[in-house]
């Protein structure tokens, strides 16, 4: 019984450790208020499992690698701009990332509640304080890649090619089965929670990113499967024809199947081949 016990309170103490290690510091986006109200101001965010809906206080939770190489990148969950679901496209990363050497950030960001600037707006704040604080966490400020899941995919797909300031730019982008357009093969929630249920025809251009790739746009890693139905195929394709048409540098992976929203879940049947191929990849872009 005494070595059983000794035994549990070995696997308790590291689990304590464990637990502890996968904290993040959580940095407040706004000390002083964001510049753009979204309208959910003093609504209580409401967490579903690991979905968090209403945010309005945007925080990025960041996980410093134990042995930085340098790199950082910074997540957006996706949730149709509705909500943010930060286990499969957020948390599931962490060790994966951190074990290469990759302090790894989540970005819970506002949802825009009809009010479109806003998510951009908390994608360059992240961005500038991983730029500004990053050393802290062992960050080469020119090694800092913005990462996205669906909407969160196209929030970073947006900050990739309408950062504006050359402080917001990433250095790379990740793209998971992303929303790109908003034409008609957009995913409709994505569109509706992002520009109102009834766009005009600039704001369905503005933020249709196909048009906004130019050649300073960043390189890209874009992933996803053949038969995705909630977030057509096409999104990835037309912003790959793009990056093709502007020489800039993308590994464009499609598999046949997963569906839409696999994450990192080790339930997806390709997850080895693309992880590694991410692996790779990030490897080739270190300096």
């Amino acid at each position: 019984m005494k070595r059983i016990a000794k035994i549990a309170m070995s696997m308790l103490a590291l689990g304590c450790i464990t637990m502890s290690a996968a904290e993040p510091m959580k940095i407040k986006l706004w000390s002083n208020g964001a510049p753009t109200k979204n309208g959910l101001e003093g609504t209580e965010e409401r967490w579903e499992g690991a979905k968090v809906y209403e945010v309005s206080e945007p925080e990025l939770w960041v996980y410093q690698a134990e042995k930085p190489n340098g790199m950082a990148v910074i997540a957006c969950p996706g949730g149709g701009y509705k909500y943010l679901s930060t286990d499969n496209e957020g948390t599931m990363f962490i060790d994966w990332m951190n074990e290469r050497g990759i302090t790894f950030a989540i970005l819970k960001y506002r949802l825009p509640n009809g009010h479109s600037e806003v998510p951009l707006e908390d994608a360059r704040r992240a961005m500038e304080i991983m730029r500004t604080q990053g050393k802290e966490y062992g960050v080469n400020p020119n090694e800092i890649g913005i990462m996205g899941s669906s909407a969160g995919g196209h929030l970073a797909a947006t900050l990739a090619t309408m950062y504006g300031l050359p402080m917001y730019r990433p250095d790379f982008q990740i793209l998971l089965y992303p929303v790109i357009t908003m034409t008609d093969k957009t995913h409709k929630g994505s569109r509706s929670n992002l520009l109102g249920e009834n766009p005009t025809a600039g704001e369905i251009e503005k933020y249709s990113l196909e048009n906004r790739v130019d050649a300073q746009t960043p390189p890209a890693f874009i992933i996803l499967a053949s038969d995705d139905n909630a977030v057509k195929p096409i999104n990835s394709l037309r912003y790959a024809e793009k990056l093709q048409e502007n020489k800039v540098p993308y590994s464009l992976h499609i598999y046949p199947s997963g569906g839409h929203g696999f994450g990192f879940r080790d339930t997806y049947q390709y997850k080895p081949q693309w992880s590694a191929e991410l692996d790779r990849w990030l490897k080739s872009l270190q300096k």
